[in-house]
């Protein structure tokens, strides 16, 4: 007879937390060894992938099992190169490329990455439908805007990574792409009946589930069609009505991080960790910066919720062994899949820049002049992105920076690059680009970014501001330049 599992240690093995620096501290590794979950770094974790790997040879020291996770999605949202921008396309680049084998090779290659790194478990991809141009969140991390493209590329996205020995993690269930708001800052809400969600939203996670992701994130999303009381992380419909039964996934549910107003921006993170936990959820991922004080006062409401009899501790014992069954494979999946030799630990991918450029939206047909200014407008980030290098000035390229109430001053006669993300989404950007239009008749106006409807705003779009998209963008500037007709007219 097996000895009675330990509340508190099932309560430890829940739990993904963040913390400050780029060694592990003494706090968390006493934690990792008396059972807790795992980590997840972050970029401020990260100074190079050799001293990545050093941390999380130490994670695994004080706990052979625990589940090291990144977000790695391979565009705009990165956290190995966060300091100097992606050397990859993106997913909605990838769509609109629409090569499925090419997009599993960009998934494989990120898996073998985070193998080098040390990392196990990547919160990617994003499997969302972009079906709201004005979604501030999503935009260019979704494949696209349809069902069954999304579908397409999520299924090659995740068969690459998990072929590498890293899990996936489908994001963010059951669909974050029809909202306007983002659940970092609001509760959003996506008012469809359930009908919709499983022709459109559920599409992709079907998909994914096939294509063997062993984990999926849920969002903070409400969805009052389905459940008008709960956002899907505490809603018990959405996570084990609709995820568990009917779409069949036996694996690990991870939160989206505790610490977004969407979460826990009434309740707080330690009631938001119950009620995550009691609907369904396996994994919570706490936060960035998280503490021991912090952890304990998790553990203690966990713990605390079983004593009263609101969370059943088989339920708590179910994530824990989940998470640890998980931890278990991965360490296994280590020692059986060898990383090629050929890929040293600082080795940056390589793909084909025309081949991207090629996927470009060209919206509307303007000479492009060797003389040419790229004025670059900085809108903020979304927390996702985080404070990174995008579009050209990534790639290395000499940019003129403006922020809102910054006046443009450029030489006469020079020919402006407009350069921007989501410019429809802004509406200072949008009366700074009639300005400088009227001011500068010969400008182009370029969206880096998810672009709207209206082309005043995006003479092109690229779908992605990746540091490979930056690069990609400068080699078709300039080919545009010396008369390459067809980059200028290889519009979709």
């Amino acid at each position: 007879m097996s000895a009675p599992r330990s509340i508190r240690r099932d309560a430890a093995g829940v739990l993904l937390p963040g913390f400050v620096g780029t060694t592990l501290p003494e706090w968390l590794a006493a934690r990792l060894r008396n059972g807790l979950a795992g980590v997840c770094i972050f970029a401020a974790n990260i100074v190079s992938i050799a001293q990545l790997r050093e941390l999380t040879d130490e994670i695994r020291l004080a706990n052979p099992l625990a589940l090291i996770a990144i977000d790695e999605e391979g565009g705009d949202v990165t956290r190995l190169y966060q300091a100097i921008g992606s050397p990859y396309p993106g997913n909605a680049l990838l769509g609109r490329i629409d090569d499925p084998e090419f997009t599993e090779q960009v998934g494989r290659t990120i898996g073998w990455q985070l193998r080098r790194a040390g990392c196990n478990l990547n919160f990617a991809p994003d499997v969302d439908i972009n079906s709201n141009s004005s979604n501030p969140v999503i935009g260019v991390r979704s494949f696209g805007a349809t069902p069954t493209l999304v579908a397409r590329h999520a299924s090659a996205w995740i068969r690459g990574l998990e072929a590498t020995g890293v899990a996936a993690s489908a994001k963010h269930f059951p669909g974050h792409g029809d909202t306007a708001q983002d659940s970092h800052l609001a509760l959003p809400i996506v008012d469809v009946a359930v009908e919709t969600l499983r022709d459109r939203e559920l599409v992709p996670f079907r998909a994914a589930i096939a294509a063997g992701s062993r984990t999926i994130m849920s969002s903070h999303i409400m969805l009052p069609q389905v459940d008008a009381a709960n956002p899907a992380t505490f809603s018990r419909t959405i996570l084990q009505g609709l995820l568990r039964e009917e779409l069949g996934f036996k694996g690990v549910i991870v939160t989206d991080a505790l610490d977004m107003k969407g979460a826990s921006g009434v309740v707080g993170i330690p009631e938001a960790a119950v009620l995550a936990i009691t609907a369904g959820c396996d994994l919570l991922c706490i936060g960035t910066e998280n503490t021991d004080e912090q952890m304990g006062q998790i553990e203690a409401a966990l713990v605390a919720a079983v004593a009263s009899g609101r969370l059943d501790d088989t339920r708590l014992a179910e994530a824990a062994v989940r998470n640890e069954a998980l931890g278990t494979k991965l360490r296994d999946d280590d020692a059986r899949i060898p990383i090629p030799e050929y890929l040293s630990v600082d080795a940056e991918p390589e793909f084909d820049f025309a081949r991207t450029a090629a996927a470009f939206d060209v919206r509307s047909i303007r000479p492009v002049s060797e003389d040419r200014v790229l004025v670059a407008i900085e809108t903020v980030a979304n927390i996702a992105v985080g404070d990174s290098p995008w579009g050209p000035a990534a790639a290395g390229a000499d940019v003129l920076r403006v922020r809102e109430g910054d006046t443009v001053t450029v030489p006469d006669g020079s020919q402006l690059v407009i350069l921007g993300k989501d410019n429809h989404r802004h509406a200072w950007v949008r009366d700074l680009i009639d300005d400088l239009r009227a001011r500068h008749p010969s400008a182009i106006v370029i969206d880096l970014g998810w672009p709207g409807d209206d082309r005043n705003y995006a003479d092109v779009a690229t779908f992605g501001a990746s540091r490979h998209a930056g690069r990609a963008l400068l080699d078709w500037l300039e080919a545009a330049a010396h008369g390459n007709v067809l980059a200028m007219t290889d519009s979709r």
